[in-house]
């Protein structure tokens, strides 16, 4: 009976020890009137990883990624992060947490410089509340200087310093790529959710993004990209997973998603863009 015992104690011990999913979906439905745009979706992101979302346009992918981030509430289902379910938590809620997002159509703030762009994304971890900021108190003060120079260092560290005081809706393409990239990192995620990374970029631009989403999960920030540039996902991918009509076809690495038959037939080897 001790035996026994001591197996069962082992076998529960080894299974906390066990990694945990920094993000897992479990049934995640969306539908909109009669359209089911997200229908029963599960899978794990692993910390530390990169895990690409793929499939032709009008897959669900972009959707998913709302109701990872709140912009959009789930029909059905679970989406925890860290162990605490966050579907119908508010976005700014869920971005505290640490997820942070670009998106597929670059959003930037007219009006603002490159730097004061990413600032805005470094606000969502700010400790002085609003009667500090109302009143412009010392703390206030303080805690902007700091987030300025984490906005320059960021900037910086994505080569366009040297810009940070342009307006950031006149910056050329790969430029505003490069600043939304900075807003997000800005907020410190644990999750950096990308939408379309590579979109609109020339070879040497998309090159260089990927050995960017490489660097950032070497920082310990984990990625989930939605991409269409399968040379991209396949070169930084450790496993991704296929959309079809909003429902998951497949979920394997890139290697085993290059042999799949079913995707070769439906996406890889059909006549979607990219």
């Amino acid at each position: 009976m001790n035996g026994g015992k001591g197996q069962t104690m082992d076998g529960a011990r080894h299974q906390t020890d066990a990694p945990q999913p920094l993000l897992a979906l479990r049934g995640v439905h969306k539908r909109f009137g009669g359209l089911h745009a997200v229908n029963d979706i599960s899978f794990s992101v692993m910390p530390g990883s990169i895990k690409a979302i793929i499939g032709p346009n009008g897959a669900g992918k972009t959707t998913l990624f709302n109701l990872i981030a709140g912009s959009l509430p789930v029909s059905a289902g679970v989406i925890a992060f860290q162990g605490q379910e966050i579907q119908g938590r508010k976005t700014h809620q869920i971005a505290r947490l640490g997820v942070a997002r670009t998106f597929q159509n670059i959003k930037l703030f007219h009006g603002m410089t490159a730097v004061e762009c990413v600032m805005v994304g470094r606000h969502v971890q700010s400790r002085s509340g609003f009667f500090a900021g109302l009143f412009n108190l010392p703390s206030t003060w303080t805690e902007e200087r700091a987030i300025r120079a984490r906005a320059m260092e960021l900037l910086d560290f994505l080569q366009i310093a040297d810009l940070a005081h342009t307006p950031a809706t006149s910056l050329a393409f790969g430029q505003q790529r490069a600043v939304e990239m900075a807003r997000a990192l800005a907020a410190e995620p644990k999750l950096l959710l990308l939408d379309e990374p590579a979109a609109g970029l020339n070879i040497y631009e998309t090159a260089e993004m990927a050995r960017l989403i490489a660097t950032i999960r070497d920082m310990g920030i984990t990625v989930l990209l939605v991409e269409h540039d399968m040379s991209l996902v396949m070169d930084i991918s450790d496993e991704i997973v296929v959309l079809n009509f909003g429902t998951k076809l497949a979920e394997d690495t890139p290697g085993n998603i290059q042999k799949n038959a079913e995707v070769v037939n439906i996406y890889l080897g059909a006549d979607h863009e990219g």
